[in-house]
């Protein structure tokens, strides 16, 4: 196989793996009913004007399964810190003790597990295209090598191993999309 064929393989690759790294990351955000800090990580507070992500300007941590503390470093920051968690389409309900603010997570309904069960095929299926969409780009790029020499047969075998490659990575997005199922489901 030529040199010009392997490069694109390994940049296909790389490219999957970031699309996978994200997807898992989109669906680490999507709550399964446990207290969980990376849940408020999407929150960006008003910090004087600037809008900073919230675990620039506080601790986040959760003493239980069903409890998210923010301690934030400077306690003018509670009022707008509770602001922006209202604003947010979270659906928590801070509380402020004028030192701490405390978010209990509510157990999920079945009616809100579905729902987050169709944001989450959402979600997984957002991960494929993106796999898809760079399967086109490389494919596309391999056709290309033409032009520098490269022979049709080389150019079939190029296009067959990216397709394997897209094969393998979208059995990856379904294990992870599964697992977030599962974790969501279980009650």
């Amino acid at each position: 196989m030529s040199e010009l064929i392997k490069k694109q393989l390994n940049d296909a690759k790389s490219l999957m793996d970031k699309a996978i790294s994200h997807t898992d990351n989109e669906l680490s955000k999507i709550r399964a009913g446990k207290a969980s800090p990376a849940m408020l990580d999407g929150l960006v507070v008003d910090y004087y004007g600037t809008p900073t992500p919230l675990s620039q300007i506080g601790n986040v941590n959760t003493p239980d399964a069903r409890t998210i503390v923010i301690q934030p470093w400077e306690k003018s920051l509670l009022v707008p810190i509770e602001k922006a968690i209202k604003e947010s389409s979270l659906g928590f309900n801070p509380q402020n003790d004028g030192s701490i603010i405390r978010i209990n997570v509510p157990p999920l309904t079945e009616e809100r597990r579905r729902e987050l069960v169709k944001r989450l095929k959402s979600e997984a299926e957002n991960g494929k295209v993106a796999i898809r969409n760079i399967r086109k780009d490389i494919n596309d790029k391999i056709k290309k090598l033409k032009t520098e020499g490269v022979s049709e047969d080389e150019i079939k075998v190029g296009e067959a191993d990216v397709q394997k490659l897209v094969d393998t990575y979208i059995v990856k997005v379904d294990q992870l999309s599964d697992a977030k199922e599962k974790d969501i489901m279980t009650v």
